[in-house]
């Protein structure tokens, strides 16, 4: 047992490592492409709340920048996760085939890389929070809580999609349109509150809470809503155990199938 789980932790590192490398081999901008995809978001946020300012007459305010930044980067790692976790079976094929592989460790990679860019990305982002004078509470001890409930959320569906896709290669395009289009039904560029009686609607997307969360912890100060937070750590709990007896059920198949 101990053996198992050592090896299969070393096969984790080792291909986590080699997503990264691959990733950034031979790249002119080098690291700063994990910054890139963030500071596209935080545009497109910029571009969304300074219209909104303009039509009602008022000016961008310090929190909503800083609430856009904040959000940004978590939801870069979301996107880029699930996009990796989709095809890491169907691309690690001469691996899968193995008898002694294990293979679970393929999806989790591609969240570990992520979770790399994301942690070069929040170096950046921590400069342009004490640059716009964020106050530093104790509710920043939410941020690591928040994180792993997002990893967790994250591994699950990953493990899931990419079990998915390997039997039905459709799915890796299914998931590309709804992660281009998911940004407009998750409060990134936007808060919940904004919406009004459709708050209630936006938050039951398991995403937002921990979304929100950080908003509130990071740049309001305050402490996240628990009840929320539960709903979504109860909902990532669930996707989790079952996308892992998905991936345990279907996993003798594997190799006659890919």
């Amino acid at each position: 047992m101990n053996r198992t789980l050592k090896l299969s932790s070393e096969l984790l590192i080792m291909l986590a490592w080699r997503e990264i490398a691959i990733r950034y081999k031979q790249s002119v901008m080098g690291f700063f492409w994990a910054i890139l995809m963030p500071c596209l978001i935080v545009a497109a946020g910029l571009l969304v709340r300074g219209g909104m300012a303009h039509l009602s007459g008022t000016q961008l305010q310090k929190d909503s920048v800083a609430a856009i930044m904040v959000k940004s980067l978590p939801w870069a790692f979301i996107i880029s996760s699930l996009r990796l976790s989709t095809n890491s079976l169907t691309a690690n094929s001469n691996l899968v085939t193995r008898a002694n592989c294990p293979r679970i460790v393929f999806p989790l990679s591609s969240v570990l890389s992520a979770l790399f860019d994301f942690g070069i990305a929040a170096i950046a982002l921590i400069i342009v929070l004490a640059v716009l004078s964020t106050p530093v509470t104790v509710h920043l001890l939410w941020v690591g809580p928040l994180m792993l409930l997002l990893v967790l959320l994250v591994s699950g569906m990953g493990i899931a999609l990419a079990t998915a896709n390997l039997f039905f290669r459709d799915v890796k395009y299914i998931v590309e349109v709804l992660l281009t289009f998911s940004i407009f039904f998750t409060p990134v560029l936007y808060e919940a509150d904004m919406l009004g009686k459709w708050r209630t609607w936006v938050l039951l997307n398991p995403f937002a809470p921990p979304l929100e969360g950080l908003y509130s912890a990071v740049v309001r100060g305050r402490m996240p809503d628990l009840v929320w937070i539960a709903y979504s750590a109860v909902v990532s709990l669930v996707v989790a155990g079952c996308a892992w007896l998905l991936f345990r059920r279907l996993e003798p198949s594997f190799a006659d199938c890919i």
